[in-house]
């Protein structure tokens, strides 16, 4: 397949202009000063289903005539992908089945099953689930809708790429998440058209990074496997046609590790105030993690929003403690009464709050008149963190750790 060019993602979005929305772009004053720029946000997790992915599986199903149609379309997804073909299916009158892996988020299954989709949760991974939506293609006719590499959804992915240019004509750097290669390759079609001076950066989980070695080695390479909080990029191996895009228009690949994906939801709710899943804020991740690395002004797309609330509990937790915000400390103390008491009471005067706490006087390492303190603390960060720990050490405290 010959690779995308700017007049396809052009009549892309004269096609979706009806379907789609043109997001924001808002300006983050406090990720500019973490990153020393000026700083955009591409918010397409506003987009209708919660991500981008509407715009890519919209324009393939267009494209397919009234026999396939009549087939109906089949695709595998985690989530996101699988409520873009649920809608644009609906919208198209296309029967629609979705394969989601087993553990789908229950806000992603309840979505795509709302637009009308038959889902089937097959498979622990996206490789198994994709294979069996495969299967399901061979056995009942039912064309496959790709997830990232087809001509079409790399083009409607590239509309992004449009708008940003359009909103923000002075860009310097785009950030965008990459899992399978669509988006990231779509908007490098686009921006590099008419502004090949503009740095494309495709944003990686660190555990589910098949980019660097893929570009390495020149072709296409599966990872043994991928584990990260990211669903939405969790994908071991790019296309063999989104990698052609990467490679040839892509100028960076950055990878991102599982402590700044959860800090970077949590900023994203805290000081953008938008929910945005793990996949979503990658871009935000990288922004906090590679401070000054990026040219400016910086535009980062958060992809998608879609996340089970649970999850998002956990990731909330997970980033607080990443930030310093959450502390664990291990302390002995006089074993007499009124000890346990004064150090509660210290805690307080140094602005910390007090989440569980455990007291034991039983264990071969203390001695006689000893007692061992657990203490699971909520403070301001790290350097609250180490000013808590200083000041319990001046007052005589045995701090572990």
């Amino acid at each position: 397949m010959e690779l995308v060019n700017v007049e396809r993602v052009r009549a892309a979005q004269k096609l979706l202009s009806t379907v789609v929305r043109q997001t924001p772009m808002e300006h983050s004053r406090v990720l500019g000063e973490i990153h020393g720029t000026e700083v955009y946000l591409k918010l397409e997790n506003l987009q209708r289903t919660g991500s981008f992915k509407i715009r890519g599986a919209y324009v393939r199903m267009h494209g397919l005539d009234a026999e396939e149609r009549s087939r109906g379309v089949v695709a595998a997804s985690a989530g996101n992908h699988a409520q873009g073909v649920a809608l644009g299916a609906s919208l198209l009158g296309i029967p629609a089945t979705v394969f989601m892996p087993r553990r789908a988020p229950l806000p992603k299954l309840a979505a795509t099953r709302g637009y009308g989709a038959d889902v089937k949760l097959t498979g622990e991974s996206f490789d198994e689930t994709l294979a069996a939506s495969i299967v399901f293609a061979q056995r009942t006719g039912a064309v496959f809708i790709h997830p990232f590499d087809h001509p079409d959804v790399i083009a409607g992915q590239g509309t992004i790429g449009l708008e940003i240019l359009d909103q923000l004509p002075n860009v310097g750097t785009v950030l965008l998440a990459a899992g399978g290669g669509g988006l990231v390759g779509g908007v490098a079609v686009a921006i590099k058209a008419m502004r090949p001076d503009v740095k494309i950066v495709a944003v990686q989980a660190e555990n589910a990074a098949a980019l660097p070695e893929s570009l390495g080695t020149g072709s296409p390479v599966k990872l043994p496997g991928v584990r990260t909080m990211a669903d939405g990029i969790a994908v071991a191996k790019p296309g063999a046609l989104t990698f052609r895009h990467v490679r040839d228009l892509v100028d960076d690949v950055v990878t991102v590790t599982e402590d700044s994906l959860a800090r970077a939801v949590l900023l994203s709710m805290e000081r953008a105030k938008q929910v945005v899943e793990p996949a979503g804020a990658a871009t935000i991740a990288a922004l906090m993690q590679y401070p000054g690395r990026f040219e400016g002004p910086v535009c980062a797309v958060l992809s998608g929003g879609n996340v089970d609330p649970l999850l998002l509990l956990q990731i909330i937790q997970h980033g607080m403690r990443a930030a310093g915000r959450y502390l664990a400390l291990r302390l002995r103390i006089d074993d007499k009464p009124g000890s346990l008491a004064g150090l509660l009471t210290m805690l307080g005067d140094l602005g910390v709050n007090v989440l569980d706490v455990e007291h034991t006087r039983m264990s071969d390492e203390l001695r006689l008149g000893e007692a061992e303190v657990s203490l699971n603390l909520e403070t301001r960060g790290v350097e609250h963190c180490a000013e808590l720990v200083a000041a319990l050490r001046a007052a005589g405290f045995t701090v572990l750790r």
